[in-house]
């Protein structure tokens, strides 16, 4: 009974944003909890709904897209020098690194900005996914670089023997032995990007600019009293999630088990 308890908890905002999405302000008003009849519907919500947040889905799709596989493949590239080759220095920078991963990203919001601007980012999409890019790299890194550690030196060595240069090594030997856990912070890095609302909030004036996480609440202080548009556009935003979800659950499971083995 408890699981049911928790369950019904967590999809009740869900319910209620999918139920209310198909109501005009009238119906609301009467009758917010329930469900209306079908033929009852108010269709152009979701119509109106999309035209507003239409926008703001293509530019975190593409801030999105752009940030996860820049991400990833600057992580692989490190994550394979630092686990394959030991410089003078190489255990001083790493040690740097990990220290990034105690410091707040909150702490970094001033000095971020101050240098944004003196680079003329501001009001930029490129912003978001150079400071997404370089955010996303520590995580990764160290996920990364353990993983490649374990993996067998005798298939580098043979690589290295037919001829394979390090990109070569890294396309034919790191990438497919690690497809799972790359896959796992591919979808981390995207799910990270996607919610971001912070920096977008803060550098972004343009409206056309916007990403959801900035643009949905500008939809409730100017469409205030519209609550079936407001709720149809915020459902029409989790649709992507949705499906990223349901078609990569099991590559993320494989990827947090193959971590786990690893570790």
């Amino acid at each position: 009974m408890a699981i049911w308890a928790i369950l019904a908890i967590d999809l009740l905002p869900f319910y209620m944003m999918v139920q209310i999405s198909f109501k005009d302000n009238t119906t609301f008003n009467l009758n917010p909890w329930f469900p209306t009849n079908p033929l009852t519907w108010v269709w152009s919500n979701w119509t109106y709904g999309m035209e507003l947040i239409g926008p703001y889905i293509a530019n975190t799709v593409f801030v999105a897209v752009t940030t996860t596989t820049v991400t990833l493949f600057l992580a692989i590239m490190a994550a394979y020098f630092f686990a394959r080759y030991k410089m003078p220095f190489s255990s001083v920078l790493w040690s740097a690194f990990i220290v990034l991963m105690l410091m707040p990203a909150v702490a970094n919001i001033v000095p971020l900005f101050a240098l944004l601007k003196d680079l003329g980012l501001l009001n930029t999409l490129w912003a978001i996914i150079i400071v997404g890019v370089s955010v996303g790299q520590v995580f990764n890194l160290f996920v990364l670089r353990n993983f490649i550690e374990d993996l067998p030196k005798d298939l580098f060595e043979a690589a290295e023997m037919d001829g394979a240069n390090h990109f070569q090594q890294v396309m034919n030997i790191v990438i497919p032995m690690s497809g799972p856990i790359i896959g796992t912070l591919a979808i981390l890095a995207f799910l990270r990007t996607w919610n971001e609302f912070l920096l977008p909030l803060i550098i972004l004036r343009d409206q056309e600019l916007f990403t959801l996480g900035v643009g949905l609440i500008y939809l409730d202080g100017e469409y205030v009293k519209q609550w079936g548009k407001i709720m149809a556009a915020f459902f029409i935003a989790s649709i992507p999630l949705i499906i990223i979800f349901l078609f990569t659950m099991k590559l993320f499971v494989r990827g947090l088990s193959a971590g786990a083995i690893k570790g």
